[in-house]
C-alpha cells in the first residue's frame, strides 16, 4: 500500500492543473492529498477551485517594498506549515529563490509548456507557435521537472511530451492540446514520484 502523499500547490491564476490534481486525488488515481494551495495573487481563479474541493486556500501577496528574497522566506514558513511531501507548481508565475528552494530540497516540481531547453520563461506556448507560423520549428511540447535552484525552466527533467503543430492549428487550438497534455502528464510524473519515494523509504 502506498501512503499517501501531502501537495502544497503554489498558482498564479486559472489553476487548470491544480484541477487536474485535485480530480485525480479524489478519484484515487494519485496516491496523494492537497494540503493547501496558494497564490501570490488575490484574484486567482485557483483559490476558488481549492475552496470548492475543501482545500486550504491562501492568497499571499508580496507587500509592496517587500524583497524577494524575505518574501520568499515568509512564503516557506507558511508552505511548511502544511508539512508538504512535495511543493507542486501549477502556474506559479514567481521566480522562487534559494531561501525557499532549499527548504525542500528534491521536492520541488514544475511543469512548463515547452520541451527542455526551448522557450523558457512565461508565454512559452504563445512564443512557440509563433516561430511555428514562422517555418522555425514544427513541434513543441510540455516537460516536468525539479526545481533545485533559481534556474528558469532548466531542472532535471522528469517527463516530457512532444507536441506536433498541425495544419490550420490556431494558438487557441494548440494551447488546448497542449493543457490537454499537461493535465495527464503532470499527474501522471507525480503518481511516479511518489511511487517511486515510497518504495526508497521501505
Amino acid at each position: 500500500m502506498i501512503p499517501s502523499a501531502r501537495l502544497v500547490v503554489l498558482i498564479s491564476g486559472e489553476g487548470t492543473n491544480l484541477q487536474a490534481l485535485l480530480d485525480a486525488c479524489r478519484d484515487g488515481f494519485l496516491p496523494a492529498g492537497v494540503a493547501a494551495v496558494f497564490s501570490n495573487r488575490n484574484d486567482a481563479h485557483g483559490l476558488e477551485r481549492a475552496r470548492l474541493a475543501g482545500v486550504p486556500a491562501l492568497a499571499f501577496p508580496k507587500p509592496k517594498g517587500m524583497n524577494r528574497h524575505d518574501y520568499d522566506r515568509s512564503l516557506v514558513d507558511a508552505v511548511a506549515a502544511f508539512k508538504p511531501d512535495w511543493v507542486v507548481l501549477a502556474g506559479w508565475l514567481r521566480l522562487l529563490s534559494m531561501p525557499f528552494l532549499e527548504r525542500f530540497p528534491g521536492r520541488v516540481v514544475n511543469i512548463h509548456p515547452a520541451l527542455p531547453g526551448t522557450f523558457p520563461g512565461t508565454d512559452a506556448i504563445e512564443r512557440a507557435w509563433q516561430a511555428w507560423q514562422q517555418g522555425e520549428i514544427d513541434h513543441s511540447g510540455v516537460m516536468v521537472h525539479l526545481v533545485p535552484d533559481e534556474g528558469v525552466d532548466c531542472g532535471p527533467v522528469l517527463a516530457q511530451e512532444m507536441i506536433p503543430f498541425l495544419p490550420g492549428d490556431t494558438l487557441d487550438i494548440y494551447t488546448n492540446r497542449v493543457h490537454t497534455v499537461e493535465h495527464r502528464l503532470y499527474v501522471e510524473t507525480i503518481k511516479e514520484l511518489i511511487i517511486q519515494s515510497s518504495s526508497v523509504e521501505r
